[in-house]
């Protein structure tokens, strides 16, 4: 570990977004931009990769309307920059969209913890709150439960409801079914 000298003079938020926006991260590592933090994230292990996928497989199997999963598109939002693990919006909504995009009509955010995890359950949960997307999932592998964030009001969700793995979790319209969490886990 390399010990950095102290700063006298603490970057601005605009410096530190540009220093985020020019970093040149290696191959499979995310970073994010995070209550302005920098957060570089290594490549996620297999059992993540498969939630991830399941998860995607039972929306676009089971959802009443025809919605897609997108993994590791970048979002922002009044807390920062982050690229949660699934993002569900209708059919071509990421389509043509910058890097970075404006979060108005994501449906759903999916996290699952990793290396991070008190980020997952916290700031990013604020974060999307902030940005006003109507459902948060997050599937925290340590606590093992998937607990569903609704109803954001002022920066927070009003509402949510947690199952232990196993139980079926209850996904409100436009995906109007009970997910299975048992392979969530």
């Amino acid at each position: 570990m390399v010990a950095m000298p102290a700063v006298e003079h603490p970057l601005s938020g605009d410096d530190v977004l540009r220093a985020f926006l020019e970093l040149d991260t290696p191959a499979g590592f995310k970073a994010e931009l995070i209550e302005g933090e920098i957060v570089v994230s290594p490549p996620p292990d297999g059992d993540h990769e498969d939630t991830v996928a399941r998860f995607a497989r039972a929306v676009a199997r089971q959802a009443a309307d025809e919605l897609y999963v997108s993994g590791g598109k970048g979002l922002r939002t009044p807390r920062g920059r982050f690229i949660p693990d699934a993002a569900v919006a209708p059919v071509g909504h990421f389509r043509a969209q910058e890097p970075w995009a404006d979060p108005a009509g994501v449906l759903l955010v999916l996290e699952v913890t990793s290396t991070n995890p008190g980020k997952d359950r916290e700031a990013k949960r604020l974060g999307y709150a902030s940005a006003g997307i109507p459902c948060y999932l997050l599937i925290d592998r340590d606590e093992s439960h998937a607990t569903l964030f609704t109803d954001p009001a002022d920066g927070d969700y009003t509402a949510h409801i947690q199952v232990p793995f196993g139980k079926p979790l209850d996904l409100p319209a436009p995906f109007s079914f009970a997910l299975d969490t048992a392979p969530l886990r």
